[in-house]
């Protein structure tokens, strides 16, 4: 048989295999408003860079009726290429073939794909559209779960892991895109639980939907396990794309750095007017965060979920930066159970990855309460200490107003190895407030004719000596007391002199995080 004739059926043989399920499924899909597995990796990839791996792989299931079954592609499209001109590994759930199940040789692709983005120290893109473990290969499915959650572990923190569901992951499938670094997913099209809703009325006898129990706002805005939820699969894949602008290749690689017309220089006079008079009042913090990053793009991470704790990604001086902040508006800026998680982890990512982190610093406290202290917040306001007290990227500190006992620590306080910290004047670092102080410490005598005016004159004072940034800028605990608009140029100058910064830390298999 000549070369000419062994390449035409080489061709056939790709574009059967590339139909996934066939033609009549892929119209299904169409009909549905989904994209396909291999249209999602279109639209994620630069135009002809996608090189696609292991196409001709084939299952190897005997029994429940897989003899006689053909599964193109294995029902997983792996491969890499260029997103927004870099290197990214990524694999796509077809669900066109058996419902995207995952059987042994499905795995295996994954497994593959996961080495190969380890070695080539690359970011991995996991489009995730599965009904689950595949019966009909029972325990080597669930092997190979096993195998990629290994692969997840070993990868965590030396390449980005970004997680995509774009349809149902239901049981063991969710365990990955847990153990990765971001979940991306999409309204009325992604839904995650371990167990649907039909099992659930069948054991608890609770009612719920797909959409109430598991889809894209539920998790973003109250389990926390999505931390994008996006209107489209087109806008999806956009939010992704922008993220990875701001991350490293891996662990040992700086993050990318993109040119900017806004200058470090630059003083912003509405951050004079955004923290009202009254300490009382809210504001958003998100307007503080817009004054001071480059050309005002602050790209928020988990923005629906403990609200009263904002962190995600800007840049200064067109390097990238963590940003974690206090939000008043929300709860008075307190520092609660899920705000302490939310924070942590995304501290030790940008740890991880090189990222430097600047935290903006507006909290009268931990929240009290019983339920928070039943449902573990010594335990869970420990990650916070524990996460900045482990980073060693540069961590730079803006004090805006309150920054109370144990939260002024929790915050990175300069002794949880903050390498700059600077203040406004309205900074209030303290134990405490001066009203809390005053229940505590004033004592009026039986020969005071007006308690009440003694009371008010002891907090006036005591808010004047102590409510304010000077005592600690006097320790030392402090490096400036700045003018607020000058901010920006505060952190840039910072970031300039802690680019090389090194820090050692003693050597260990790793301390033991309060989980």
């Amino acid at each position: 048989m000549s070369m000419e004739e062994l390449v035409r059926q080489l061709a056939d043989k790709k574009a059967r295999l590339e139909l996934g399920g066939g033609e009549k499924a892929l119209a299904k899909r169409k009909e549905q408003g989904k994209l396909t597995a291999r249209e999602r990796l279109a639209l994620l990839f630069d135009p002809g860079t996608f090189t696609e791996t292991d196409l001709f792989v084939k299952h190897r299931g005997t029994e429940l009726g897989m003899q006689s079954k053909e599964t193109p592609a294995e029902g997983v499209v792996t491969g890499f290429g260029k997103v927004e001109g870099r290197t990214v590994y990524a694999f796509s759930q077809d669900f066109t073939v058996m419902g995207g199940s995952l059987g042994e040789m499905h795995a295996q692709k994954i497994v593959k794909l996961q080495k190969m983005a380890l070695k080539a120290g690359a970011p991995i893109i996991c489009i995730q559209d599965s009904g689950g473990a595949r019966i009909n290969e029972h325990v080597d499915s669930l092997n190979g779960y096993g195998e990629i959650f290994f692969n997840n572990t070993i990868a965590s923190g030396v390449i980005p892991q970004i997680s995509v569901i774009m349809g149902p992951c239901a049981g063991g499938a969710v365990y990955s895109p847990g153990l990765t670094d971001f979940i991306f997913m999409v309204d009325k099209v992604s839904y995650m639980y371990i167990t649907g809703p039909e099992v659930i009325k069948a054991v608890t006898r609770e009612e719920t939907t797909h959409e109430a129990l598991g889809g894209a706002m539920a998790h973003a805005m109250k389990s926390g396990v999505a931390h994008f939820a996006a209107p489209s699969e087109h806008d999806c894949m956009l939010q992704i794309k922008k993220l990875l602008s701001y991350l490293p290749a891996n662990n040992v690689d700086d993050a990318p750095a993109f040119p900017t017309a806004d200058p470090l220089e630059r003083a912003e006079e509405r951050l004079l007017q955004i923290i009202p008079e009254n300490a009382n009042k809210p504001y958003d913090v998100r307007d503080i965060i817009t004054s001071v990053v480059d050309d005002a793009d602050f790209f928020e991470v988990q923005a629906y979920w403990a609200q009263n704790m904002v962190v995600g990604f800007g840049r200064l001086g067109g390097r990238p930066i963590g940003i974690i902040a206090n939000q008043a508006k929300v709860m008075a800026g307190c520092i609660d159970i899920h705000a302490s998680d939310k924070a942590s982890r995304f501290i030790r990512f940008c740890d991880a990855f090189n990222i430097p982190v600047v935290t903006f610093v507006d909290t009268p406290g931990y929240l009290p309460g019983v339920n928070q202290e039943h449902g573990g917040i010594i335990r869970h306001g420990a990650k916070l200490l524990y996460a900045y007290c482990e980073a060693t990227v540069p961590k730079l500190v803006v004090i805006m107003r309150k920054a109370y006992g144990g939260a002024y620590l929790a915050m990175c306080a300069q002794s949880l190895g903050a390498d700059f910290v600077m203040a406004w004047p309205t900074a209030e670092i303290a134990v405490m407030g001066a009203d809390g102080a005053a229940n505590i410490l004033f004592k009026p005598g039986a020969d005071v004719a007006d308690p009440a005016a003694a009371k008010a004159q002891w907090v006036a004072e005591y808010k004047e000596k102590f409510n304010t940034p000077f005592m600690a800028a006097a320790r030392g605990f402090v490096e400036a007391v700045i003018d607020p608009r000058e901010t920006r140029r505060y952190l840039g100058a910072a970031l300039g002199g802690m680019e090389t910064k090194r820090e050692t830390r003693p050597a260990k298999k790793h301390g033991n995080f309060p989980v």
